[in-house]
């Protein structure tokens, strides 16, 4: 007998859970990206699982994933508060202090999360994901209400920590943070924007039920895996719109960097990256170095929409007034090399691009759908943050 997704027995339903924040708000066509998550260390058959609302970018490539039923009921339960293990109120203003909400206008439609403030100057730091495919990005002093345009600096996509820089910004309060890290048993209280409604924070209460543990994103068709670890697991009203906001120990102090969360079962888990990394994997962003797993600044931008249903790499969109348009690329083309080396997939169109810089010239080959080749010099642009 099939029974309704509430009423699984625990080993045999599907843990879900989701990245608790962006909030998308999408514009009209807007293509919604189904990414799920496996947690490591939990009963067999865990799944988490998180929604990215947008048109997936990097590189200078927009490539558009399948898109997932909107009247799903195993998506629409993704972002379903009845499961929520605590009671949540308003964040006070002891609460509030050092938080940012973010604002980030994406190609087809806007994002908001949280963040948190680091220096005086206006150094923050946020999760990748709240600001992935952002064009611009906004941020309000949550005290004060001062909005400030913000600069990206760079981020670490495996550790999900991104880094931005407040234009014209002196004299802010940033956070405090804890100087022991959390432990099973802790009380804290999760704070962030919930909702992404851009109102007073949210306080939800909490305890902290485990540490060290690990999560694996992966797209609906197990691709593009990326792992979490180290984080704090915690249960905790955790919802869309907290992403990039405090945990708070029982001193007010941060011990963590809300990153996901869990749903579609009674129990639900909160997920931090703990304060110590989130600090260390700033401290790399900010020396301007790039590693294997740190990118610094923006991508070169060609300005094209890669069709998500064949590897090869198909020209299904181009931006108005990108270089792709000058170039004369059009929807139906197909891009065959990029600075004379042959290209056969639209992951390494984006891996190349990734490591082009706004303003560098590319020479780029295509074949329109009459099967003519062509070749043109392109300047890129600054692309959406990858």
């Amino acid at each position: 007998m099939t029974m309704p997704p509430h009423e699984m027995p625990p080993s045999r339903h599907p843990y879900s859970a989701m990245y608790p924040a962006p909030r998308r708000k999408p514009s009209a066509g807007l293509i919604a990206v189904l990414a799920v998550l496996v947690g490591l260390g939990m009963p067999a058959g865990a799944v988490i699982a998180y929604e990215i609302d947008h048109l997936g970018v990097a590189g200078g490539v927009a490539i558009p994933a399948l898109a997932a039923p909107g009247n799903d009921a195993q998506s629409t339960r993704y972002f379903d508060s009845r499961n929520a293990p605590e009671t949540a109120s308003e964040a006070t203003a002891e609460q509030s202090v050092g938080l940012v909400q973010i604002s980030s206008t994406l190609l087809n439609g806007t994002a908001t999360g949280t963040g948190l403030i680091l220096t005086k100057d206006g150094t923050v730091v946020t999760n990748h994901h709240v600001v992935e495919g952002a064009t611009s990005v906004e941020v309000t002093v949550v005290n004060t209400g001062q909005t400030y345009d913000a600069t990206y600096v760079g981020a670490d996509s495996t550790a999900d920590v991104a880094v931005l820089k407040l234009q014209g910004a002196s004299g802010l309060t940033p956070i405090t943070l804890a100087s022991t890290a959390a432990s099973p048993g802790d009380e804290i209280t999760a704070v962030g924007d919930a909702g992404g409604d851009g109102g007073s924070l949210t306080a939800s209460p909490g305890t902290v039920t485990a540490t060290g543990q690990s999560i694996t994103a992966s797209d609906e068709n197990g691709g593009n895996s990326a792992q979490l670890t180290g984080l704090i697991q915690m249960h905790a009203y955790v919802v869309p719109g907290d992403s990039g906001g405090a945990v708070l120990n029982s001193d007010g102090k941060v011990v963590g960097m809300n990153v996901a969360a869990s749903s579609g079962t009674r129990q639900v888990s909160g997920y931090a990256i703990p304060i110590a990394t989130v600090k260390s994997v700033a401290s790399q962003i900010l020396s301007g170095k790039t590693t294997t797993t740190v990118a610094i600044g923006y991508s070169g931008y060609l300005g094209i929409a890669m069709s998500p249903r064949t590897d090869t790499p198909l020209v299904v969109g181009v931006e108005d007034g990108s270089g792709a348009a000058s170039a004369g690329i059009q929807r139906g083309d197909t891009i065959t090399s990029l600075d004379g080396t042959p290209i056969t997939t639209s992951n390494q169109l984006h891996d190349m691009l990734a490591s082009k810089s706004p303003g560098d010239a590319v020479q780029v080959g295509w074949i329109d759908a009459y099967g003519e080749s062509h070749s043109a010099s392109v300047v890129l642009g600054q692309g959406p943050i990858a």
